[in-house]
């Protein structure tokens, strides 16, 4: 009788054997729901805001692809990144703190009333704008503040209390300290209440000059007074507790605070280097921009010196690789942004494809890595439904190679295209020398949607199911 191959035998996995989320958290149904809730429709919009920057960049290949008003790029694109935004990002963040801040509060949330009120404001916020935005009613060409105040302000009002409910837990803590994680979850959600008022309130903002350099401070600020604090909020709190071990420096984590609040605030000009506005504040932001080295290099080797020696359990890990590529996309962004802020290399870079790939890997290859690592991490803990490891594998790999066969391309791609400008040449030979980084930037991209389907697979297999009901009528 032959023995079976070891090569060719049905026992023989098709991947490696990840560990089982075994911890369970003991924590109130009413929780489940409500951060499950924020997860849900932070997955519903993902899947539909990529899903529109999926055909804009197949549109990039083939202009001529549809001749509607309501789908032209002009409509489609803030559609795309506001969905993104304030959709996919903000909601999966806030689901995460919603855990975070209770749990390193050691008491329940505040108000689980607010919680739900703030979800309800939040969404109708962005059906709203996606319905105004593929009609044509805008705010404008104001990047990412393309949602009429109307329409936003159900947003901001949603934000407000999602802060207050963050807040009155914090204050009302179980413990003497404040955790570092809630330093920055709460100082995202105060700033970013600042940061919208200073973008929307009128009279100040009558000319060009004056609405370029709002635009460039909200811009962003957005990106590194909420979605950077938050996240690395996050990050403080996953890493350690999965890794099982605490933070490397507490110290180094209140450095990177600090210094993130002071010099991120001034850097939003450098996007408006060589424009008419003055010369001394392009150069304030191009300073702060260099300041920004401490901050990224304090936070980034803080999470790196704690995941060192610990890189078996990250790989037995479906949770701690997002995590790890979060960390070096946060060092990699910040550190190219530096670059792209002074002078030289701005005239060759902005304005160019090279610009779209800085932005895709910050908030993609960051932000939205960080995410789902706290996701993996957290939701299969609190409903005892793990999702197909192959699935979450199945992400991971599309989610990255798509995001680098998507960025690379760009990038050389843009600095040719800038190159281009710089000798004269005509803008049209620029268009024709990108059409092939463009091919590679739908494929990325289709790579990118692909792995987002399989995420919103994923949620619905982590979804907390008999475990809710179990619990309600035990309680009863």
């Amino acid at each position: 009788m032959n023995k079976p191959s070891a090569v060719l035998s049905v026992e023989r996995p098709l991947t490696v054997e990840k560990a089982k989320a075994e911890e369970r958290i003991d924590t109130s149904p009413e929780s489940v729901r409500l951060i499950f809730s924020f997860i849900a429709c932070s997955a519903f919009w993902l899947v539909f805001g990529t899903l529109v920057g999926e055909y804009l960049g197949l549109k990039f290949v083939w202009p001529e692809l549809d001749t509607i008003s309501w789908l032209s790029f002009g409509r489609l694109r803030p559609v795309h990144t506001n969905v993104v935004f304030w959709g996919f990002l903000s909601q999966g963040m806030l689901a995460l703190a919603l855990y975070v801040v209770p749990r390193t509060s050691q008491r329940e949330l505040f108000s689980y009333r607010l919680g739900w009120s703030s979800l309800g404001l939040m969404n109708l916020s962005v059906v709203l704008g996606v319905i105004a935005l593929m009609a044509g009613i805008n705010n404008g060409a104001q990047e990412y503040r393309e949602f009429i105040w109307p329409i936003f302000a159900l947003f901001a009002l949603g934000l407000i209390l999602v802060a207050y409910n963050l807040y009155k837990t914090i204050a009302d803590r179980n413990v003497k300290e404040i955790y570092i994680s809630n330093w920055y979850i709460l100082a995202a959600c105060l700033w970013t209440i600042i940061l919208v008022l200073v973008a929307y309130l009128p009279g100040y903002q009558q000319d060009g000059i004056s609405q370029t350099v709002i635009q460039g401070y909200y811009m962003h600020q957005g990106v590194g007074q909420w979605f950077t604090p938050m996240v690395l909020g996050l990050t403080y709190y996953f890493l350690p507790k999965l890794l099982n071990r605490p933070i490397y420096s507490y110290s180094l984590g209140v450095l990177a605070f600090w210094t993130q609040m002071v010099f991120y605030t001034m850097i939003g000009s450098h996007h408006f280097v060589f424009s008419p506005i003055p010369w001394w504040i392009q150069t304030v932001a191009i300073v702060f921009s260099v300041g920004m080295i401490v901050p990224v290099t304090a936070g980034t080797g803080n999470f790196l010196l704690t995941m060192r020696g610990k890189w078996r359990s990250i790989a037995r890990s479906y949770s701690l690789p997002f995590i790890l590529v979060g960390v070096i996309f946060y060092a990699i962004v910040s550190y190219q942004g530096t670059l792209e802020a002074f002078r030289s290399l701005n005239k060759v870079w902005h304005f160019t494809n090279f610009t779209i790939a800085h932005s895709h890997m910050s908030l993609y290859g960051f932000v939205a890595f960080l995410i789902w690592g706290g996701v993996y991490g957290l939701i299969p803990r609190m409903t005892g439904n793990e999702p197909p490891q192959f699935a979450v594998g199945a992400h991971f790999w599309l989610a990255l190679i798509g995001v680098l066969v998507y960025s690379i391309p760009l990038m050389v791609g843009g600095t040719l295209q800038g190159l281009s400008w710089i000798a004269g040449e005509s803008f049209i030979e620029s268009v024709t020398l990108m059409q092939p980084y463009w091919v590679w930037r739908a494929v990325g991209g289709t790579m990118m949607f692909i792995s987002h389907l399989i995420f919103a697979y994923n949620v619905w297999k982590m979804r907390p199911g008999n475990r809710i009901e179990t619990a309600e009528s035990t309680n009863s």
